[in-house]
């Protein structure tokens, strides 16, 4: 963890979205990502799944057009003013950290979540994987997008402002085996992602690719 305290990561990740909620509120996400978001709603409505959770939802950019979709949507998010720009869209959102979900099991029949799991240390990424798994249904789908690096943990030293967020950016098969212990990875790909959209950790000097995959989560014995 490179002395980085873990403690921290939660509040840290909130100040700094806080800061940046209104600007991110306006970037458009690139072709790829509404590409696997299209294709995501379409799975769900092959499998009749209506309602859907997502996990670091943001100012609830992609909350929108879940809505638009006809899908019963939650969102949650550390950032209290990301969520006060979600609600202001008209969608159900609410501050949780992703360790400790404020739902019951089983209530949601899929979920979603971009860009948010590698702000979870690998000490507690299985954590997280698990309330994923418990709030939603058995057999659904959980829709995960990631930013992929050489299995390291960072404070990412492009944020030019205090706190800098935690990054922890995995390589394609580390990213499968610890999905893979919660279920089946039924679809993965990785895709160049270009600069000035919607960056990620370093865009401009870390060698990095975006990663998308599937996990379905078991059914009972």
């Amino acid at each position: 963890m490179h002395g980085i305290p873990e403690a921290n990561h939660e509040a840290d990740l909130a100040v700094y979205y806080d800061r940046h909620a209104p600007v991110r509120n306006t970037r458009a996400l690139t072709p790829h990502r509404v590409e696997c978001r299209e294709w995501f709603i379409r799975l769900l409505k092959s499998e009749h799944r209506h309602s859907l959770l997502e996990l670091g939802c943001g100012t609830g950019v992609e909350g929108v057009e879940f809505v638009r979709a006809g899908l019963h949507y939650t969102g949650v998010d550390l950032s209290p003013e990301s969520v006060h720009l979600a609600r202001s869209a008209g969608l159900d959102a609410s501050v949780a950290s992703g360790r400790d979900l404020p739902f019951a099991s089983s209530v949601f029949s899929a979920a979603w979540t971009m860009s948010t799991l590698l702000h979870v240390p690998n000490s507690r990424i299985h954590d997280v994987v698990r309330e994923l798994v418990r709030v939603t249904a058995p057999g659904a789908p959980i829709a995960v997008g990631l930013w992929s690096g050489e299995d390291d943990e960072v404070l990412n030293p492009e944020d030019l402002e205090e706190p800098r967020r935690f990054f922890s950016r995995r390589s394609d098969e580390t990213v499968q085996r610890i999905f893979g212990e919660h279920g089946a990875v039924e679809h993965f790909r990785t895709w160049p992602e270009g600069v000035g959209v919607e960056s990620g950790p370093g865009a401009g000097q870390w060698n990095q690719h975006y990663q998308f995959l599937v996990l379905r989560t078991p059914l009972p014995n």
